[in-house]
């Protein structure tokens, strides 16, 4: 009981999106030609059995091929699909005009065959994709009943024996029954799976959301975490050392230490604390052509008192005159971050190197590489973590910034090679096409 009430009771099945509707009533509009085509094509060659095809019924079929061909032009031209009633009224027209025509071709022939009720196979079938059962029965119905009726009245008109084309008559209404019936319940099946796979695709997106809000939830405790982590050890330092010096017994030069410690200390919390608004708060990059060699050279000399002072040496090479879109001082701020961490990883006599090229797929490709690998299995994974370091006085956010960087700027930041002796970071960043503008500010 419950199998029928829900077919009884299943929705019309609608193309409601354009190019479902303009594929699946194209196909209906084709299948229509190619049956009145072949129909007279068959007529006429047969037509020493069938007889000359009449003036008339040569219009009909031209008149009918001519209103397919146009409502074909006018789906192919049709910028919207039509609303659901819109879709129902069309089908019933469609299906009425196709009867209508498929009794006239008949009248024409004047014949006790049957073969133009041929075309009376395309309604059944739209009234399988688009009509409840009920009405898609009734349509079945009136086609075996126009079957019946039309070999009845030939008689009538014809007095002689037809009980064969009584038979022929019952074999084609049964094959319109099989093939209406057969042609709803696989369309009314799909309909339900489709339907199943929407309410699970709705689910899905229902639990990606909460995923989503869950994972939000959990870094931002990490963050907060790691943040009170990172202020508690300078406070406590710096608290520690001005109550030491507020002690009468300390002398001049070991309160001055205190103090210096506590300035040290304070320093390293306002750099974290700005490291941190840069991070969380990224300013939007205003892109503009930025020559990569240019930017390359302007980073080798601001990191050379550090590199020199650690005895390291850093280079640059640029394949070409590569041109970027991107915000220069990001940039800029992004590669420095990286090559100071590469100088600080390097022993006395490493070297960084950096290698700048135009990629076939209109980036440019900027790679910082030191001497000083590999990075542990085990820190790889947490390396563009924010407040992830393992240094004692870093804040572990320059690798989370200049990510963010390269990101915001449609490109990424990643870990290129990792292995004795050859650790590799590579930047992307989009090109500006030779002799093109940047539009993207």
């Amino acid at each position: 009981m419950k199998f029928f009430r829900r077919i009884y009771s299943a929705p019309v099945l609608l193309a409601l999106d354009l190019d479902s509707f303009k594929q699946q009533e194209s196909v209906f509009v084709i299948l229509n030609l190619f049956l009145l085509a072949t129909l007279l094509l068959i007529h006429t060659l047969f037509s020493s059995h069938w007889g000359v095809p009449s003036a008339a019924l040569i219009a009909i079929l031209a008149g009918a091929f001519v209103a397919q061909a146009a409502e074909l032009v006018w789906l192919q031209g049709r910028k919207q699909p039509l609303a659901p009633t819109g879709i129902v009224l069309l089908t019933g027209f469609s299906i009425a005009m196709n009867f209508s025509l498929a009794f006239a071709l008949e009248l024409l022939s004047n014949r006790e065959d049957i073969q133009y009720f041929i075309v009376m196979v395309v309604p059944i079938l739209q009234a399988a994709f688009r009509l409840p059962l009920v009405p898609a029965l009734g349509v079945v119905a009136f086609a075996d009943f126009l079957n019946f009726f039309w070999v009845w009245d030939y008689g009538r008109l014809h007095p002689r024996a037809l009980v064969g084309e009584y038979f022929e008559a019952g074999t084609i209404s049964l094959i319109y029954s099989l093939v209406g019936i057969l042609v709803w319940l696989l369309v009314n099946q799909l309909h339900q799976k489709e339907r199943r796979l929407s309410e699970s695709l709705q689910e899905l997106s229902r639990t990606k959301e909460r995923l989503l809000l869950e994972e939000k939830l959990a870094a931002v405790g990490r963050l907060s975490s790691a943040i009170a982590h990172e202020i508690r050890n300078p406070v406590a330092v710096i608290a520690s050392a001005l109550s030491t010096a507020s002690r009468g017994a300390l002398n001049v030069s070991e309160r001055e230490e205190m103090f210096g410690i506590a300035a040290k200390e304070a320093a390293r919390l306002e750099r974290l604390t700005t490291d941190f608004l840069t991070y969380a708060r990224p300013r939007g990059p205003e892109r503009v052509p930025t020559s990569v060699g240019d930017t390359l050279g302007y980073v080798i000399d601001v990191c050379r008192p550090r590199s020199s002072q650690k005895g390291v040496t850093v280079s640059a090479t640029v394949l070409g005159e590569p041109v970027a879109s991107a915000d220069p001082a990001q940039v800029q701020q992004a590669l420095i971050n990286l090559v100071i961490n590469a100088v600080e990883a390097s022993a006395p006599g490493g070297r960084v190197a950096l290698r700048a090229l135009s990629t076939a797929n209109g980036s440019i490709r900027i790679d910082i590489e030191d001497t000083a690998g590999p990075i542990p299995a085990e820190v790889v994974s947490q390396i563009f973590e924010p407040f992830f370091t393992t240094k004692t006085e870093g804040t572990g956010l320059g690798l989370a910034i200049a990510r963010n960087i390269a990101r915001a700027h449609g490109g990424d930041l990643f870990l290129a090679a990792n292995q004795p002796d050859q650790v590799c970071f590579s930047m992307v960043l989009p090109a500006v096409p030779v002799g093109g503008s940047d539009s993207s500010r």
